[in-house]
């Protein structure tokens, strides 16, 4: 027996839980899950304009963002097909129903009927016919109800702590609260009031009253059973309980209706392994829950195994395209490869974000009513009760993350309108502003300076000197007439020495060659210097003071990356192997992939790691064109916006990837040593989507909530 609300000063008690109660912790829950989309439920069992009333005052003004789609009020007597018309009129798949125990059973008989029970809906039952007892009827528990009526997998129910306890301890319950308040009233009045008078008589209430608030506080075996006005307990202890295929089983625990209480997922026992539960976070999780508002889903989030995006290797598809841990159906071996790590995207996320970005399978709650399995890029090894995910294989509805659109993932799954628009860009780092010791001599690179002072001046020194040695007024072929007084003393040292000293333009005692060949071989040289001490000037001005430089960079086409040991030292750069970037690169530029090979990085983060440690190993100062800086021990490299320091000590000079991952790391880079060419300019464009079956239900709902998005 239970009342939903008692007249004033009643001593009816009720060691259940009240509707508003039981709707507080289910409104936690929602919470908790992001189950901000339902309907009401209700047949015309007392209570119900209640039940109604309260939600209202549950979701006005509160900050959640409640989408409450109406009220349905059913007729459990007229029949199964006008019940089941009546349930697919409303589009919610979260349910909240009101009933009495024994209307349930048509009213689930006829969703069973109607589709609208299992994987893809949630209901949750309301009442204070529930809140005493009850399970599923499996043995040892009692039914939560009457003739053992089917009851639909996901369903959630608000209980009392005490759901399980037996008969003989609930009557126990009951005597001792009488009990405690009989003690009460015979230490006060000496004796036991007569409570039974008639019900018409004018003191009925003031007496009511009088005797009610000694059942306000009473404490019996360590628990409270203090009551309101309504007869209610004040601080009940309540379980939220969700039935599964075969059973049963508490998932949460709350408190006395003045929480704020959080609905927990119940602790397994001290020996069982224990899933790791992260929340997520990003700009797509944020596009993700702004959909599900949106459409009306809720979903499963997962990660997948190896936490990659896709890739098909001997056939067959990895990562969120399709998991090549895991082939069940689809035949084949389990695959060893390495797919790039990309990031979700929002400042926080980690983009995956992702970031962001990283989560955990939602074990109990989300699995039981998710219609959407949704599968991002995972950044850890999974946890054991996690199953990997894919949308070929079709173990997940959907993919969502920095996964970017191209033809042959296309070819196999639908891609969503594009919701970031992103393509191929190039990352360098900054100098650190540090001059090297050795910085006077990067201007040419030590080949030139070989060729310079070991080659042109040794070979032009002794041309000079064979000129002077046949010329009839120098040696005129005898080197013996240099030893004689009056003789020509210019030997092949001197020659040596004079070229030396145009060179450097240095006003030094020198001996000047008499033939008339020798004296133009040495106008020769010295105009040679003039040149070469210009050009020295101009490129060590370049590395040693600031200086505004401006260059473009076609694309990935570009002389510096199609022809990169043509500069000194060589430009060293790389991508994530496995991705759609390097895909890109391989088809299109197999030279340029061939040569990169060596210097592609597993992950975005240790890619980035080694642009700033190589710009801090050996320093240097910056290049920057449009109003940079110049400088350092490095070969400058010429980009639009930048000229990149290119160390032999560094593992990369330049970076290549997802545009949209490399501007986010570049904004959030902690003392911006990294920057993107050109103000993150973008090769071979694209976009990034969310991957769905092919032939989805799901393709045209979601391509027009992020169009709104986007003309938002």
């Amino acid at each position: 027996m239970a009342a939903e609300k008692c007249e004033k000063g009643s001593t009816f008690l009720q060691l259940g839980s009240s509707t508003e109660q039981q709707l507080q912790v289910i409104f936690e829950v929602l919470e908790e899950y992001d189950w901000t989309s339902f309907v009401a439920v209700t047949t015309r069992a007392p209570g119900h304009r209640a039940f109604l009333s309260y939600i209202e005052v549950l979701t006005d003004g509160s900050l959640v963002g409640w989408e409450h789609r109406g009220a349905l009020t059913l007729d459990p007597g007229a029949g199964e097909a006008v019940l089941g018309a009546q349930l697919r009129s409303v589009s919610a798949q979260i349910r909240l129903l009101f009933c009495a125990r024994e209307e349930a059973e048509p009213v689930f008989r006829a969703a069973e009927e109607a589709g609208l029970t299992g994987p893809g809906y949630v209901w949750f039952m309301v009442g204070p016919q529930l809140a005493g007892g009850g399970g599923s009827g499996a043995p040892g528990e009692p039914p939560l109800l009457p003739g053992g009526a089917p009851l639909p997998a996901g369903l959630f129910a608000v209980r009392s702590a005490g759901w399980r306890d037996d008969l003989a301890r609930r009557v126990a319950a009951g005597v001792a609260v009488v009990a405690r308040g009989a003690q009460a009233l015979l230490r006060d009045y000496g004796f036991l009031p007569e409570l039974g008078h008639d019900c018409r008589a004018q003191n009925r209430t003031h007496r009511g009253e009088s005797l009610h608030r000694y059942f306000m506080n009473i404490t019996w075996d360590n628990r409270d059973y203090s009551f309101n006005e309504d007869g209610f307990l004040v601080n009940p202890s309540l379980v939220v309980i969700s039935l599964t295929r075969d059973r049963t089983r508490g998932v949460g625990v709350g408190v006395s209706p003045t929480f704020p209480s959080l609905i927990a997922p119940r602790s397994p026992p001290p020996d069982a392994p224990r899933p790791e539960k992260r929340c997520c976070k990003g700009f797509c999780i944020d596009i993700l829950k702004r959909l599900a508002q949106t459409i009306g889903f809720s979903y499963d989030l997962y990660l997948v195994t190896n936490g990659k995006h896709g890739k098909k290797i001997d056939g067959v598809w990895n990562g969120m395209i399709g998991e090549g841990g895991d082939r069940e159906g689809a035949g084949g071996e389990r695959s060893q490869d390495q797919v790039p790590t990309e990031e979700l995207l929002g400042p926080g996320s980690e983009p995956g974000a992702v970031s962001p970005r990283e989560g955990r399978d939602y074990e109990g709650m989300l699995r039981s009513g998710g219609v959407a399995k949704v599968a991002t890029p995972g950044f850890e090894e999974a946890g054991p009760r996690e199953r990997p995910t894919s949308v070929f294989y079709q173990r997940a509805d959907m993919a969502i993350g920095s996964l970017t659109i191209n033809e042959e993932r296309s070819e196999i799954v639908d891609f969503s309108v594009p919701f970031v628009e992103t393509g191929i860009s190039v990352m360098v780092a900054r100098s650190n502003g540090t001059v090297s010791p050795s910085a006077f001599l990067e201007p040419y690179s030590p080949a030139v300076w070989v060729m310079m002072f070991v080659m042109c001046l040794t070979v032009v020194a002794v041309t000079v000197f064979i000129f002077e040695y046949l010329s009839p007024v120098g040696y005129n072929r005898s080197l013996a007439t240099g030893k004689r007084p009056g003789g020509s003393t210019f030997t092949i040292g001197k020659s040596i020495w004079l070229l030396w000293a145009l060179v450097f333009n240095n006003s030094v005692p020198v001996e000047n060659p008499r033939g008339t060949t020798s004296k133009i071989m040495v106008l020769v040289w010295a105009f040679f210097a003039v040149i070469f001490l210009a050009s020295y000037t101009a490129n060590l001005a370049a590395f040693m003071i600031q200086e505004e430089y401006v260059d473009t960079v076609s694309g990935l086409s570009d002389r510096k990356f199609q022809r990169p040991q043509e500069q000194y030292p060589p430009l060293k750069f790389g991508t994530v192997p496995n991705g759609s970037t390097e895909k890109n690169i391989r088809s299109n530029y197999p030279d340029m992939h061939s040569y990169m090979v060596r210097y592609n990085q597993p992950r975005v983060e240790e890619a980035l790691t080694q642009l700033k440690a190589g710009s801090a190993q050996t320093g240097g100062r910056e290049v920057r064109g449009g109003g940079g800086a110049a400088g350092g021990p490095e070969e400058a490299r010429s980009w639009p916006g930048v000229r990149v320091m290119c160390q032999p000590q560094r593992k990369l000079d330049a970076f290549i990837y997802d545009a949209a991952v490399l501007n986010y790391m570049a904004r959030k880079d902690e003392g911006c040593k990294l920057v993107t060419i050109g103000s993150g300019k973008v090769f071979a464009t694209t976009g990034y989507g969310i991957a769905l079956h092919k032939g989805s239900r799901w393709k045209r709902p979601i391509d027009l909530a992020l169009l709104q998005f986007l003309g938002d």
